[in-house]
């Protein structure tokens, strides 16, 4: 079986024409991360790495370096940084002073407007800690720097009369790492005291990577340290000329009691800083939540509960998942114009972090002034929804806005339930999700969905705009004037989660920056299969039936597609053979083909681990901690301790976690086999494969075996489709279950 140390080998031996020497830290059968080393020295920044299963490569990446010798090279990386961090600091502030250009905001404190609710805030995730950045490492480094190149600082310390050896680098480096202004003012005053101090020592650490503690130095009392300093001579790759160069360097590792800095100072004045790491992540603290009282109450149907004809309204309190939406839903921080200290502003309207609900009557793209219900302090959204029987289509619309407020109500509480429940499953603020303010945990911001309730541009459908991360997702929803009281497509759950699909689908697949990988043939129409998909595990229950979308707001049993949702070939025949038929070309009918296979699929994962009565895992423990409780399998830890990611122990839960790790694996346009193959690698990566067996078996029920293939496929469809209902021969498994798929669709021809 191969290595990953072997692997890093071979690689090495097909990029290089010569032998280098690789110098790997620990390596493990699944991967490496080796390093170059030119002339036996350590060359930082320049590694790859390789990931192994089985014998087989995963992925595989490197920044090596592949130029030439060694030398000194004026190359500033640390201007170069603070050159482009200066434009972007200008273009954000001058961004988000615009709207105050003729009202200046008050105390640098901006609220939302009671009118109309405007509102404007400096997201962390957008401005930041910018300003103090730029002012720390840039406004005041530049002063050092540049009195060290002209050698006139005024201080009793000439750096430049230690030409050799450490001692200067790390002294210039302490002058910018050190948050403490008076230390620095002592080491300015009384630089030779501190330099005679310190004290080099050879570092006897036995090395267990090839080269990497070659002539490697500690140097004591280093002045804002707690522990001596590592020191050793290296090569860090710079930018030079539109490629890369090699610069000699000091490579220090400083310990000081907030940070575990990894750093490269040149090793000739004025040591400019090449790189610097800091080892400590920083979890950026929540801003407090007002107190708000009890949380919210809404009337509505409840989670679960498709539309009207599913069952009652209820009155359901502010359910919010404690990690998704760690202030609920109608709490918004707002950040000041440094970006640091944070407020947060309480709404009673249904304006929040997450979705922004309000009515859309006249069908235009304004939103910000569009009616809200507001619910007073108590927050209780309690609102009458019984339409009465009309005479004509006018006063149907008349009797429909009459209900707005629950129309809109029900539209929150269903599309923030939808924002929590996924973001447990990996759509968080990293992978692109839908919020205003990310409190500090990476993405972009300023992008909460944005619903229109009752969008009067149209009747009978409903849509989802989804641009790139930091820029707000557009839910539209219709009125159906296919029943007389009309129906509200904001009461039926499964088409708003549906459209609020589309937002989780393409910000997943290809990133949260490309918003152009679903766009059409197989591609787009697994975009509404996906929909469809989720929308039908989240009603389904223990008690297996079939289910069609869109039958309520339809007013007809069947609902929106050819056929339901059904594990019964006599009731949905739909194989991959079905997009051959003209009427499937339609991205609708291309996922109504997709989301078939996937309920197939779920159910078979179901039929060996069970069916789970809730999708929401359970809330974390105060520590942050999440229990496994009855949703999740019992932990499991890897060597060094760390626990690997939770496993859902029912079949339902399971497949939805496989289907949202499979987006993220997926590429750009993926065809229905690239679906199908992320979803398996997804179940590989997360339980090891336990699960490739009910996976091949469900996807070739419906057409998709191994051997499935299209004929004369176009970018955008088309093809003829050929069926599989073989699978693979994995584990034992033999003909007899072919020979049963393949009679099924027999008999069902």
């Amino acid at each position: 079986m191969l290595e990953a140390w072997q692997a890093a080998g071979i690689y090495d031996e097909q990029i290089f024409d010569e032998e280098r020497i690789i110098a790997t830290s620990a390596p493990t059968r699944r991967s490496t991360h080796p390093q170059r080393l030119v002339d036996d020295i350590e060359v930082m920044n320049a590694g790859m790495n390789i990931n192994i299963k089985d014998g087989i490569i995963l992925s595989y990446g490197d920044s090596l370096y592949r130029g030439g010798d060694a030398e000194p090279k004026d190359v500033d990386v640390h201007k170069a940084f603070c050159d482009t961090l200066e434009e972007e600091f200008s273009a954000h502030f001058a961004d988000f002073m615009k709207p105050f250009d003729s009202n200046p905001p008050s105390n640098g404190q901006l609220v939302m407007d009671h009118s109309g609710e405007q509102f404007q805030s400096a997201d962390a995730s957008t401005f930041g800690d910018s300003r103090y950045i730029f002012h720390d490492h840039c406004t005041e480094n530049a002063k050092i720097t540049s009195c060290m190149i002209a050698n006139d600082c005024q201080w009793d310390l000439d750096l430049k009369d230690y030409s050799t050896g450490p001692l200067p680098a790390i002294f210039r480096f302490m002058l910018t790492a050190s948050p403490d202004n008076d230390l620095i003012s002592n080491m300015v005053d009384h630089g030779w005291d501190y330099m005679s101090n310190m004290i080099i020592t050879d570092d006897d650490t036995d090395g267990d990577d090839v080269g990497r503690y070659l002539h490697r130095n500690l140097i004591e009392n280093v002045p804002g340290t707690v522990s001596p300093v590592k020191a050793w001579f290296a090569f860090a790759q710079v930018p030079y000329g539109g490629s890369f160069a090699l610069e000699p360097v000091w490579k220090f590792e400083v310990e000081m009691e907030n940070n575990w800095y990894e750093a490269a100072v040149t090793v000739h004045a004025p040591y400019r800083i090449v790189s610097v790491v800091d080892w400590v992540s920083d979890s950026h603290p929540l801003p407090k939540k007002p107190e708000a009282g009890s949380g919210a109450s809404y009337n509505v149907f409840k989670w679960g509960l498709n539309d009207p004809e599913a069952g009652e309204r209820s009155i359901e309190k502010e359910h919010f998942d404690a990690l998704a939406s760690p202030l609920g839903w109608h709490s918004i921080p707002v950040s000041d114009v440094s970006g640091r200290v944070s407020t947060v502003k309480n709404t009673t309207t249904t304006w929040g972090n997450n979705i922004i609900a309000h009515e859309n009557w006249e069908g235009k793209d304004a939103w910000e002034d569009n009616y809200r219900p507001d619910a007073g302090a108590q927050l209780t959204f309690d609102y009458i929804y019984n339409p009465k029987v009309t005479d004509g289509s006018e006063d149907a619309m008349i009797e429909a806005k009459k209900y707005i407020n629950a129309s809109i109500t029900q539209l929150f509480y269903t599309s923030n339930l939808f924002h929590d429940l996924f973001y447990r499953y990996g759509f968080d603020e990293v992978a692109g999700n839908f919020q205003h303010h990310n409190f500090g945990r990476g993405g972009k911001g300023d992008d909460a969905v944005i619903v229109n309730a009752q969008d009067g541009s149209g009747f009978n459908n409903a849509n989802f705009a989804t641009p790139p991360d930091g820029q707000n997702g557009r839910c539209r929803m219709y009125l159906w004037n296919t029943a007389n009281p009309y129906r509200d497509g904001d009461l039926e759950a499964g088409i708003v989660i549906h459209e609020l699909g589309h937002g989780l689908s393409t910000r997943l697949t290809g990133g949260p920056a490309n918003s152009a990988c679903l766009v059409f043939g197989e591609a787009g129409g697994m975009g509404e299969g996906w929909g469809d998909f989720l929308a039908t595990t989240i009603r389904s229950t223990k008690n297996y039936s079939d289910y069609p979308m869109g039958a309520w707001a339809a007013n007809t049993p069947r609902g929106i597609r050819n056929f339901p949702y059904s594990l019964d070939t006599t009731v949905n025949p739909s194989t991959y053979k079905t997009l051959d038929k003209p009427s499937y070309w339609a991205v609708h009918a291309t996922g109504e083909v997709w989301a078939e296979m996937l309920w197939v699929v779920s159910h078979r994962l179901i039929a060996k681990h069970g069916f789970s009565e809730t999708l929401f895992p359970p809330a974390p423990l105060s520590d942050g901690t999440i229990p496994e409780g009855d949703f999740y399998r019992p932990a499991e830890y890897t060597l060094s301790g760390k626990r690997k990611p939770l496993i859902p122990k029912h079949g339902n839960s399971l497949m939805v976690q496989l289907v949202v790790n499979a987006m993220k694996l997926q590429p750009c346009n993926p065809s229905f086999f690239d679906a199908r193959d992320a979803i398996i690698n997804a179940d590989m990566v997360l339980t090891g494969g336990e699960n490739l067996c009910e996976l091949w078996q469900g996807f070739a029920e419906r057409g998709l075996g191994p051997n499935a293939r299209v004929i004369g496929r176009m970018p955008w469809g088309g093809g003829f489709h050929i069926d599989d209902f073989s699978i693979p021969r994995i584990h034992g498994v033999n003909t007899v279950t072919e020979i049963r798929l393949a009679q099924i669709h027999e008999k069902s021809a």
